[in-house]
């Protein structure tokens, strides 16, 4: 069954907050900057290019949780109360499919479900205004 994570945004302070998190929280604290991630040459043409220091993706665990961070990509984008998806982080492909199948339908897709770097993944907005993120790290 999938997990559901919170996953933050921020204006270009995500190293820094999450660092607060973990000095606040303890837990195992992993970063990975868009420069670290291979993404820059496969980035979107309808998005102006990050900086390659900012931060991809974060992840603070510890025990049973998980907080997932990352900047956002387009300063010009971020809007307070528009920093938080739902990412739930799915078990198969199976799952993954359908779960985007049933969420994203009625909705407005931002990334369809696709193979990345890093597995599989989709980001959207449900029908109702929901963010949400779908992650599976499995390769089929």
């Amino acid at each position: 069954m999938a997990q559901l994570n919170p996953y933050l945004h921020f204006d270009g302070t995500a190293r820094e907050a999450m660092n607060f998190y973990k000095e606040v929280l303890g837990g195992e604290l992993e970063f990975t900057t868009v420069g670290e991630s291979g993404m820059m040459g496969d980035w979107p043409d309808n998005m102006p290019k990050p900086d390659p220091e900012k931060i991809m993706h974060s992840s603070l665990k510890k025990e049973a949780w998980t907080i997932l961070a990352s900047d956002m990509m387009d300063p010009s984008s971020f809007t307070k109360g528009d920093n938080v998806d739902l990412c739930l982080v799915c078990e198969s492909k199976e799952e993954i499919e359908d779960l985007y199948n049933k969420l994203s339908e009625g909705g407005k897709v931002f990334m369809e479900l696709d193979k990345q770097s890093f597995g599989w993944f989709a980001q959207f907005t449900d029908k109702f205004g929901t963010e949400w993120m779908l992650q599976f790290d499995g390769d089929k």
